[in-house]
Protein backbone atom coordinates (compact mmCIF):
# COMPACT_ATOMS: atom_id res chain seq x y z
CA UNK A 1 0.00 0.00 0.00
CA UNK A 2 1.23 3.32 -0.68
CA UNK A 3 1.45 6.26 1.58
CA UNK A 4 1.44 9.95 0.20
CA UNK A 5 2.23 13.29 2.35
CA UNK A 6 1.68 16.54 0.80
CA UNK A 7 3.74 19.49 2.27
CA UNK A 8 3.86 23.37 1.30
CA UNK A 9 0.49 24.94 0.55
CA UNK A 10 0.15 28.15 2.33
CA UNK A 11 -1.07 32.11 2.20
CA UNK A 12 0.16 33.81 -0.78
CA UNK A 13 -0.62 37.11 -2.78
CA UNK A 14 -1.08 37.36 -6.17
CA UNK A 15 1.42 36.57 -8.41
CA UNK A 16 3.46 34.77 -5.51
CA UNK A 17 4.87 31.72 -6.06
CA UNK A 18 4.78 27.70 -3.67
CA UNK A 19 6.21 24.85 -4.57
CA UNK A 20 4.40 21.89 -3.13
CA UNK A 21 5.79 18.40 -2.03
CA UNK A 22 4.66 14.97 -2.30
CA UNK A 23 6.96 12.36 -0.61
CA UNK A 24 5.51 8.57 -1.15
CA UNK A 25 6.38 5.45 0.68
CA UNK A 26 7.60 3.76 -1.98
CA UNK A 27 9.96 4.61 -5.55
CA UNK A 28 7.70 6.50 -7.65
CA UNK A 29 9.48 4.67 -10.50
CA UNK A 30 7.47 1.85 -9.46
CA UNK A 31 4.19 3.98 -9.90
CA UNK A 32 3.13 4.54 -13.40
CA UNK A 33 2.19 7.99 -12.31
CA UNK A 34 1.84 10.34 -10.04
CA UNK A 35 -0.36 13.82 -10.03
CA UNK A 36 -1.31 16.55 -8.71
CA UNK A 37 -5.25 17.94 -8.35
CA UNK A 38 -7.33 20.10 -7.30
CA UNK A 39 -10.61 20.94 -5.61
CA UNK A 40 -11.84 23.88 -4.90
CA UNK A 41 -14.83 24.90 -3.02
CA UNK A 42 -18.53 24.06 -4.61
CA UNK A 43 -16.26 22.64 -7.33
CA UNK A 44 -15.07 18.63 -9.00
CA UNK A 45 -11.60 17.89 -8.56
CA UNK A 46 -9.26 18.34 -11.70
CA UNK A 47 -6.23 17.34 -12.66
CA UNK A 48 -3.26 20.09 -12.52
CA UNK A 49 -0.22 17.95 -13.69
CA UNK A 50 0.99 14.41 -13.94
CA UNK A 51 4.03 12.86 -14.19
CA UNK A 52 4.62 9.25 -15.80
CA UNK A 53 7.22 7.09 -14.48
CA UNK A 54 8.89 7.92 -17.93
CA UNK A 55 9.08 11.64 -16.77
CA UNK A 56 5.96 12.43 -19.58
CA UNK A 57 4.25 15.28 -18.59
CA UNK A 58 0.54 16.95 -19.11
CA UNK A 59 -0.49 19.76 -17.75
CA UNK A 60 -4.22 21.69 -17.81
CA UNK A 61 -4.79 24.65 -19.71
CA UNK A 62 -5.09 26.89 -16.89
CA UNK A 63 -2.11 26.44 -15.51
CA UNK A 64 0.40 25.69 -18.25
CA UNK A 65 3.77 28.01 -18.25
CA UNK A 66 3.16 28.89 -14.86
CA UNK A 67 3.16 25.25 -13.09
CA UNK A 68 6.13 22.98 -13.30
CA UNK A 69 5.64 18.74 -11.96
CA UNK A 70 9.41 17.49 -11.31
CA UNK A 71 10.60 14.74 -9.24
CA UNK A 72 13.42 13.49 -6.92
CA UNK A 73 13.72 9.21 -7.02
CA UNK A 74 16.65 9.73 -4.33
CA UNK A 75 13.89 11.01 -1.87
CA UNK A 76 11.01 9.74 -3.31
CA UNK A 77 9.56 13.09 -3.81
CA UNK A 78 7.35 14.77 -6.40
CA UNK A 79 7.42 18.29 -6.33
CA UNK A 80 4.35 20.82 -8.05
CA UNK A 81 6.40 24.42 -8.44
CA UNK A 82 3.01 26.94 -8.50
CA UNK A 83 4.17 30.62 -10.03
CA UNK A 84 2.35 33.88 -10.77
CA UNK A 85 -0.56 32.26 -8.55
CA UNK A 86 -3.90 33.56 -9.37
CA UNK A 87 -6.58 33.67 -6.79
CA UNK A 88 -8.70 31.19 -9.35
CA UNK A 89 -6.07 28.65 -8.32
CA UNK A 90 -7.29 28.29 -4.57
CA UNK A 91 -8.06 25.14 -3.52
CA UNK A 92 -7.06 22.24 -1.88
CA UNK A 93 -4.33 20.11 -4.02
CA UNK A 94 -4.09 16.61 -3.61
CA UNK A 95 -1.28 14.36 -4.30
CA UNK A 96 -2.15 11.00 -6.33
CA UNK A 97 -0.47 7.63 -7.64
CA UNK A 98 -2.03 6.09 -10.02
CA UNK A 99 -0.63 2.40 -9.93
CA UNK A 100 -3.81 0.74 -12.63
CA UNK A 101 -7.17 1.33 -13.45
CA UNK A 102 -7.65 -0.23 -10.55
CA UNK A 103 -5.56 0.90 -7.64
CA UNK A 104 -4.86 4.80 -7.24
CA UNK A 105 -3.69 6.37 -4.10
CA UNK A 106 -4.51 10.02 -2.79
CA UNK A 107 -3.04 11.93 -0.12
CA UNK A 108 -4.86 14.12 2.53
CA UNK A 109 -4.59 17.20 0.90
CA UNK A 110 -2.73 20.84 1.45
CA UNK A 111 -4.45 24.03 1.44
CA UNK A 112 -3.53 26.99 -0.87
CA UNK A 113 -5.09 30.06 -0.45
CA UNK A 114 -4.12 33.03 -3.03
CA UNK A 115 -5.62 36.43 -1.58
CA UNK A 116 -4.43 40.02 -1.13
Amino acid sequence: QVQLVESGGGLVQPGGSLRLSCVTSRSIFSVSAMGWYRQAPGKQRELVAEITSGGTTNYADSVKGRFTISRDSAKNTVYLQMNSLKPEDTAVYYCNAYINTLITYWGQGTQVTVSS
